[in-house]
């Protein structure tokens, strides 16, 4: 039933720790899912710094940003400023290159509080790698849910259980957030009949919960095989995030750039080093500079590490 489980790795993204969980070295994409980060849960101390990313490039994703806690901006240089609060959507579409940051209102930092969320990137498929990027901002009536029983769902990207999510995905996924009262089961979606996806995930964000006959805890991603289907029994109140989809095939993955080739990785590197992408313009005074050496240059399904310098 349980093909693989995987526990995220604690980062400190100076200041600010988050859970790395995608890529592994030994699962590299979960249908089109290529990271996973979990960020915090963290409580910030009014005037501590909090979420302080400056501009930085991506090609040939998607990103997806989705909060349980607290507030992140984001400015890009197509000219979007957006709050992310929770249970909302930023959803990035980078395809031949876009340039973004994400930081803590000034206002919000005087304040403090909590900050806790999910941060995917998707692969874009090959046919869609050089599309124009987009931003989509999707609110909370964008995404179906579901609450009966102590079980709430909502479907937070693509399609399933019959609905279908506000963003505009570019290949057949679905990602789901379960909020579980304690001793609740439920299915994740069937990775059969037409509707099914072949490959399928569960990230359990908070909590603890049993996938048959064993017990998995908050920062755990427990994998399935392609015919699965589990019954999930929520151990104490958990939240967890379901995630899957159809391959795309391999990508090469290196920084914030992934693509289907070396060369063109290579091109998004020398375009950012020679400065030939725009900053936001409302947020276009600092940058982070090209890394000096790789960090995930290898393509999936091959082993390595984020080092010396992760992805943003």
């Amino acid at each position: 039933m349980i093909e693989l489980v995987i526990d995220a790795r604690r980062k400190d993204l100076g200041g600010f720790e988050v859970g790395r969980v995608l890529p592994f070295h030994s699962r590299r994409m979960v249908g089109p899912f290529i990271f996973l980060d979990q960020m915090g849960p963290a409580e910030f101390a009014p005037g501590a710094d909090a979420i302080n990313v400056r501009p930085h490039p991506h090609i040939g994703l998607s990103t997806l940003t989705y909060l349980f806690e607290g507030e992140i901006m984001h400015r890009d240089n197509l000219g979007y400023t957006q709050p992310i609060r929770p249970g909302e959507v930023n959803w990035m579409t980078a395809g031949k290159g876009i340039v973004h940051s994400e930081r803590t209102d000034p206002l919000k930092k005087s304040r403090g509080g909590p900050m806790h969320g999910m941060q995917a990137w998707v692969a874009l498929p090959r046919e869609a790698e050089e599309i124009d990027p987009s931003f989509h901002h999707l609110g909370e009536d964008d995404q179906p849910t579901y609450e009966n029983g102590g079980l709430f769902a909502r479907l937070v990207a693509g399609e399933a259980y019959g609905a279908k999510a506000g963003a505009p995905v570019s290949s057949p996924l679905f990602y789901v957030h379960w909020e579980l009262q304690p001793g609740v089961k439920t299915a994740p979606p069937s990775g059969r009949g037409a509707e099914g996806m072949s490959e399928r995930a569960l990230y359990v964000a908070k909590g603890s919960i049993e996938v048959g006959d064993r017990t998995f805890h908050e920062g755990q991603m427990i994998v399935l095989e392609p015919t699965a289907e589990p019954t999930v029994k929520a151990l104490t109140l958990a939240t967890v995030m379901v995630m899957g989809g159809e391959p795309v095939g391999e990508r090469l993955i290196w920084w914030n750039f992934v693509a289907s080739s070396q060369a063109r990785l290579d091109q998004a590197k020398a375009d950012w080093k020679a400065g030939r992408m725009a900053l936001p313009r409302e947020d276009d005074l600092e940058f982070i500079p090209l890394p000096e050496e790789p960090s995930l240059a290898q393509p999936a399904p091959a082993p390595v590490e984020p080092k010396p310098t992760d992805p943003v």
